[in-house]
């Protein structure tokens, strides 16, 4: 990479940047008031946080043909347990940040448990 591609690589992430944060003042309100519009604004920090969890699921080894050890178990089982407390703190909540505490948190506990009480 030469330092003239990161130069405008940087100048174009800016633009967009720009203009996905300038477009809403440059819109209508008449647009921004639709129902439709406000029903994808309840619904859409739910439906990112899933997809983004869902993608970081490690599960690469439940298909191999060996079968999955113990680590890998208790792995999925943590990140399964951890996205199910997540989904049911933010219906109760809706507050996206502590969601997302709450995820960190129940992940890294629950493979702590998991490591210590049903051992490796």
């Amino acid at each position: 990479m030469t330092s003239s591609y990161l130069i405008f690589a940087t100048f174009a992430m800016a633009a967009v940047t720009f203009i996905t944060r300038a477009l809403p003042a440059l819109i209508p309100k008449k647009v921004l008031d639709t129902p439709w519009l406000h029903r994808l604004n309840e619904s859409l920090p739910l439906s990112v946080m899933v997809l983004l969890i869902l993608t970081s699921l490690s599960y690469q080894g439940l298909s191999s043909a060996t079968g999955i050890n113990s680590a890998e178990l208790h792995l999925i089982m943590a990140q399964i347990g951890a996205l199910l407390l997540v989904l049911l703190i933010y219906h109760i909540s809706r507050q996206l940040l502590i969601s997302m505490i709450v995820g960190i948190a129940a992940i890294n506990g629950l493979l702590w448990l998991f490591t210590h009480f049903l051992g490796s």
